[in-house]
């Protein structure tokens, strides 16, 4: 190769290079904001009014922290506020008109071995008042679901709860994967049972889009990440004709227990974990599905990788508060206090 020609592969390579990293600069950058004031995992973000709502939190153990804090992004500031009514773990969470509804998690058993006991209460959270009420509640108990809500309707999907015959989840005992779908009419306080999910899991990842309910990933055979495996499942779900369809390009990467969020038509998923018997760990990445395009796009990655993080959209920035840094099943955590917002370059 003459001197000219490897002086044009030169450049070329560079522009490739530079080319790809402006790309990747295109979409956003990362922001350190104020750190979580009480690090913990299986934390459940929420957006409502313009500020982020983080409940939850999970003791070693599975005793819940029933947490409930709130962050300006104006001020950048953490206030806490009342502990949930009934403390619980990976309950699902959505917002409408201003309110939260919380349904359904794991408590902790009070006899017998220790376990993951699944519940069936719904409540209302006012964030003006900072109270909580109870609702009608749902006609299934268990957690690690995923949440869309439609008009009027709150659509709670898939979950785990107790395998026949057992009184609660624990290590090394056969566990139920629901793909089990109920509707809850916020007007009446009335459930209803709909067209169950194709392939049932929890932990999963979900997001509304066109009034069409999109649930990403999570994991099959258990709720418990030692007994289960991740999937990269896809799936629509159509309120209106209450028809599913798994024509949906499959996750870049199998995960479970991330944080997914809405933004501009796009579902996010960021973060989770995995296990096999070779490795475990946390994910960093974050991806985005298109349901326009049936596309899936990887975006830059998390600085750090954890799971059980809280996640929720204020404006053009995707929050991921907390988690833990490595999988679950140690014995021992590694919570994080970071609080972390990929701020995606404007519309």
């Amino acid at each position: 190769m003459t001197n000219n020609h490897a002086r044009v592969v030169r450049w070329l390579v560079a522009a490739v290079i530079a080319g790809l990293a402006g790309a990747v600069h295109a979409q956003g950058r990362w922001l350190k904001l104020a750190p979580f004031p009480e690090p913990s995992e299986e934390l459940i973000g929420a957006a409502a009014g313009g500020k982020m709502y983080v409940f939850g939190g999970y003791e070693v153990g599975g005793k819940p922290k029933g947490m409930v804090y709130e962050y300006d992004p104006v001020s950048d500031k953490w206030t806490k506020k009342k502990p949930m009514a009934l403390p619980a773990h990976h309950m699902v969470i959505v917002e409408h008109s201003g309110k939260l509804y919380v349904t359904g998690g794991f408590v902790l058993s009070t006899q017998g071995p220790p376990s993951w006991v699944p519940i069936n209460n719904v409540w209302q959270y006012d964030p003006a008042s900072d109270n909580w009420k109870a609702l009608a509640p749902m006609p299934t108990p268990r957690g690690g679901g995923g949440a869309g809500v439609v008009g009027e309707r709150i659509y709670v999907i898939g979950g785990a709860t107790n395998a026949p015959g057992e009184t609660g989840l624990r290590g090394g005992v056969a566990q139920q994967v629901l793909g089990t779908v109920e509707e809850y009419y916020i007007a009446n306080d009335v459930w209803r049972t709909k067209s169950p999910m194709p392939t049932p899991r929890n932990h999963v990842g979900a997001g509304m889009i066109n009034n069409k309910i999109y649930i990403v990933g999570g994991r099959i055979g258990a709720a418990w990440i030692t007994m289960a495996s991740n999937t990269d499942a896809v799936e629509e779900y159509d309120p209106a004709a209450d028809k599913w369809s798994s024509l949906r390009a499959r996750m870049p990467t199998a995960r479970s227990g991330g944080a997914s969020a809405v933004w501009f038509g796009r579902v996010l998923f960021a973060g989770g974990e995995f296990q096999d018997s070779r490795m475990m760990g946390a994910f960093r990445a974050m991806e985005a599905y298109e349901p326009v395009t049936n596309t899936w796009t990887q975006l830059p990655s998390m600085p750090l990788p954890r799971h059980g993080v809280a996640g929720a959209v204020i404006g053009n920035r995707f929050h991921l508060v907390s988690g833990d840094l490595q999988s679950a099943g140690t014995g021992f955590t590694m919570h994080t206090p970071s609080h972390d917002a990929f701020e995606f370059d404007a519309k």
